[in-house]
Formats: C-alpha cells, sequence, structure tokens
C-alpha cells in the first residue's frame, strides 16, 4: 500500500497532524515527512496549515479523492488476495440417502457453491445403509442418512427432524375421507423402500406402533418410483415431507390423517473419527448443522 497516500488521507480526516500520527502510531514529524515527500512528488502543495487546522486547497482535494480511490483498490486487492489463500478449496466426497440426497441436498450444494466455488463436491446418492458402509471403507468424507446407526469409528451426530406422511393420490378416496379405519389402511396397496433405506426402516417402526398388518406390500428401490406410483394409483406410502413438498403443492399429491402421524425421525451427520478436517468439509458441516 502506499503509505504517502494513507497519511495524507488521514491527516486530511483528522484535520490535524498530530491527531493523525496518533491514529497511525507515528511520529508526528514522520507524518510531516511523509506530506511532504507526496507534495514534492506531485509538484504543488496539498494542504493549507495553521496552527488551528489543517485543510485542502484545490488540488488537495483532487489528490484527496484519487487517494481514496486508490487506496480502496489497495484493499479490495489484499482482501481477494486473502480469500483466495485462506478460501476451502478442492474436493469433498459427501454421500447422502435418497429423500436427503434428492430434495435437500442439490440447494444446499448450489448455496455452499456461491460463496465456495473452488469447492468441487462429489455426490453419491444411496441407501442410508450403504453410505454407512462407504463411509467405514473411506470412499465417502461425508454422509447425511435416517435412521440409527452405531459404529466405533464414526461419528454419527443427528442434526435435523424429518416429517413422515402417509400420501395418497390426489384422486384417491382417502383424500377426502376424514375418519380412515385401522382395516382399510390395511386393505391397500403399500409401496415402501428396500432393506437398508432409513425410510423403509420408518414404515416397519410405523406399521409395528399403529399395529398395521397390510397383506399387500410392494418394494421399489427409489423415492421417485415411489412418488410417481403413489401418483398413479398404484398404492400409498409412508413419504417425507421434504421429498414430496412440490407435489402436495401442485395438488397431485394428499396426505392423511390418522392417529400416530406423522412419523418423526432424525436424519444424522456421520463422518470418520479422524484428528483433522479439511476447510471443505468444515464448511460443509457448517451449512448442514444451519439447515
Amino acid at each position: 500500500m502506499d503509505h504517502q497516500l494513507l497519511v495524507f488521507t488521514t491527516v486530511v480526516e483528522k484535520e490535524n497532524f498530530s491527531r493523525a500520527a496518533e491514529e497511525l502510531h507515528m511520529t508526528q514529524p514522520a507524518v510531516s515527512q511523509y506530506i511532504q515527500a507526496l507534495e514534492q512528488q506531485i509538484g504543488t502543495r496539498l494542504l493549507e496549515r495553521s496552527n488551528k487546522f489543517v485543510r485542502l486547497n484545490m488540488a488537495g482535494e483532487i489528490v484527496y479523492h484519487h487517494a481514496k480511490e486508490i487506496l480502496g483498490h489497495y484493499t479490495r486487492m489484499q482482501y481477494l488476495v486473502d480469500d483466495l489463500m485462506n478460501k476451502a478449496s478442492g474436493n469433498l466426497f459427501i454421500g447422502a440417502s435418497y429423500s436427503f440426497g434428492e430434495y435437500v441436498l442439490p440447494q444446499m450444494i448450489s448455496n455452499m457453491l456461491e460463496d465456495y466455488p473452488l469447492i468441487k463436491p462429489s455426490i453419491t446418492i444411496r441407501n442410508s445403509k450403504r453410505i454407512v458402509n462407504l463411509i467405514i471403507k473411506n470412499e465417502l468424507e461425508i454422509g447425511i442418512v435416517e435412521g440409527e446407526f452405531n459404529h466405533q469409528s464414526l461419528n454419527i451426530e443427528p442434526f435435523a427432524e424429518d416429517l413422515m406422511y402417509v400420501a395418497v393420490a390426489a384422486n384417491h378416496p382417502f383424500s377426502r375421507q376424514k375418519n380412515i379405519t385401522k382395516q382399510e389402511l390395511e386393505s391397500e396397496t403399500w409401496i415402501i423402500r428396500e432393506e437398508g433405506s432409513g425410510t423403509r426402516e420408518a414404515a416397519d417402526k410405523m406399521f409395528k406402533t399403529l399395529t398395521l398388518n397390510p397383506t399387500n406390500k410392494m418394494e421399489f428401490g427409489s423415492t421417485q418410483i415411489i412418488k410417481e406410483s403413489v401418483e398413479s394409483g398404484i398404492g400409498i406410502s409412508l413419504l417425507s415431507k421434504w421429498a414430496i413438498q412440490r407435489e402436495l403443492s401442485s395438488g397431485t399429491l394428499h396426505v392423511i390423517e390418522y392417529e400416530g402421524l406423522p412419523v418423526r425421525r432424525k436424519f444424522s451427520i456421520v463422518t470418520r473419527t479422524v484428528p483433522f478436517q479439511t476447510k471443505a468439509m468444515e464448511i460443509f458441516l457448517k451449512l448442514l448443522r444451519e439447515q
């Protein structure tokens, strides 16, 4: 940074050599020498001095205007360089279950990249059990899963609550029915996820808690396929509200009211127990915890 310009603008703004020297942690003679050197370089006096005040003359007005602009560029340049040198960057391997990975994670990644464009995320979407296994095998750095897990080499941190509802097609009789019986629910075709899925675990717990024993179940391996199947009237399903927000807004799906619903569950962050984390990982974990 040009110290002559810094000293000059400080003198102008403090209107006094002594106050400027105090602000800059310099001696008053040193401040005077900087001003004299600048005036010699410019080729004219810039300040009108008296025992009571220091004021700009016309030449000083011009120099002060441009000095402030130049110092502003210096400051911004330093900010940009510091930001670049300290910016989170590099690869970040993230895994997520279908509900979170397909319906929540994309917007989070978009928000992160706006502020940290040097981070290069790689996303893997699998069921919760598979994500945990990939973390254990060191193929992923961070996992977001549903359900309950415990492993001695993993940190598992619940961070968000999800509400799950029984969804039906908009033209399904349940969408207009207020008092649905247990027998009616059991007689429906239930579309459920595969073993190892957090959504499947939630559905199994719901059946047990509500003492439901459906006679007809269909097992699909994707939340998106389940939603489309429910919309088309093939069956009904327990789904995360995050996953069906768009369909609820558009009116293609409807959620039913029944005692014990909605089902509450937790999403958890899964990481390996390691002595340090990359800055990219720290940034993403912070975003997750603020979600």
